[in-house]
């Protein structure tokens, strides 16, 4: 069993910034990849950003630049910096950890309860 705590969420003003933290606990040999997704209402999950266990990252257009994510391996820790929110990037943010549980098995996702921001004036 794998567990994922999310914390950070909340409410924002527009141009302000929240940083959000995703601890992994339980059954993990090691993670390959942690990442961040977001779902507003009406519309389907999507990737915000994604960083894998040798610091490679990628990210959604609509982050790039306002964006960053960083990961604390020794912790099985990832975080997700957000500068310059936006009233779009009201969602609420789930993290996501492809987990390998032995040596040689492969990797499962596994994902956060989830956690609400709102940027709002």
């Amino acid at each position: 069993q794998v567990q994922l705590v999310e914390s950070g969420g909340g409410l924002v003003q527009p141009g302000g910034s929240l940083r959000l933290s995703c601890a992994a606990s339980g059954s993990i040999f090691s993670i390959h990849a942690m990442g961040w997704y977001r779902q507003a209402p009406g519309k389907e999950r999507e990737l915000v950003a994604r960083i894998t266990s040798g610091g490679s990252t990628n990210y959604a257009d609509s982050v790039k630049g306002r964006f960053t994510i960083s990961r604390d391996n020794a912790k099985n820790t990832v975080y997700l910096q957000m500068n310059s929110l936006k009233p779009e990037d009201t969602a609420v943010y789930y993290c996501d950890a492809v987990v390998l549980h032995t040596p040689h098995s492969d990797g499962y996702h596994h994902w956060g309860q989830g956690t609400q921001i709102t940027v709002s004036s």
